[in-house]
């Protein structure tokens, strides 16, 4: 399901859509359900690639959170925990290098704040392949090979790289926490995730502090809110990814 939503939210999504429509107007240029069919989704197409429409939905998702500050450090021994996003792979003649996507870039940069504000303990880099078939380095690696670069002492940093989804990123790291021992959790992933990331938490049996790392491209200049581009079309899918994984873990029940 997520993935049609992505598939949907994208270039390729966009053209498959003006085959159709052009198909259908060609068989049926006078039927007026037709054309309104087309009117309706060049407007919503229009829609949906302006960063500012899916940024007002984006924002509704994450209204009970704000930034992490020095006031919401918890008690006792600390485990910072990031939620993965995935990489991308960059390929040269002979060699290939994965780098974190610009969300878990994002997410990165969150995770080396709140250190500096909150000193934990442990830093948990979590998040594997969505395939087993998938042998790409998983994004607790590169995320981890990023928070050394930073400053994160590598021997802070414990690695969960098995999970597939958020479901399981929470699962397993409850056992972690289990066994170092924490006393309190501050979880980092970005704004719109946190919602759903929050409520697989507290239904795995643990219940993190909120550190929200903002949109990737939300410090855009004012015109790119209100011109169609590209990275408002992929916002748009992430954000359609997770109402619909809202609404799948509701089903679910892995919410708490």
């Amino acid at each position: 399901m997520s993935d049609l939503a992505y598939l949907a939210f994208s270039t390729p999504g966009v053209v498959y859509a003006l085959v159709v429509v052009v198909v259908a107007l060609a068989l049926w240029p006078r039927a007026a359900l037709v054309r309104a069919a087309a009117a309706a989704l060049a407007l919503g197409y229009i829609a949906a690639s302006t960063y500012g429409a899916p940024a007002l939905v984006a924002r509704a998702l994450a209204r009970p959170y704000h930034r992490f500050g020095p006031a919401d450090v918890p008690p006792g021994r600390v485990a910072l925990v990031i939620f993965g996003a995935g990489d991308e792979e960059v390929a040269g003649w002979s060699e290939h290098v994965a780098l974190p996507n610009t969300v878990a870039a994002a997410r990165v940069l969150e995770a080396w704040r709140v250190y500096r504000i909150a000193n934990p303990a442990w830093v948990i880099s979590s998040g594997g392949n969505r395939s087993p078939a998938d042998e790409s380095e998983p994004s607790s690696l590169n995320m981890q090979r990023l928070l050394v670069q930073f400053g994160v002492p590598a021997d802070r940093i414990v690695l969960e790289s098995r999970s597939r989804d958020s479901h399981e990123e929470a699962v397993a790291i409850a056992a972690i926490l289990r066994e170092l021992g924490a006393r309190s959790e501050i979880l980092v992933t970005s704004a719109i995730h946190m919602r759903r990331s929050v409520g697989a938490c507290r239904a795995a049996g643990w219940n993190p502090v909120p550190a929200i790392a903002p949109d990737p491209w939300f410090e855009r200049d004012w015109i790119d809110w209100l011109m169609p581009s590209n990275h408002g079309l992929y916002f748009s899918g992430e954000v359609a990814h997770e109402l619909l994984g809202l609404s799948y873990y509701r089903m679910r029940g892995w919410l708490g």
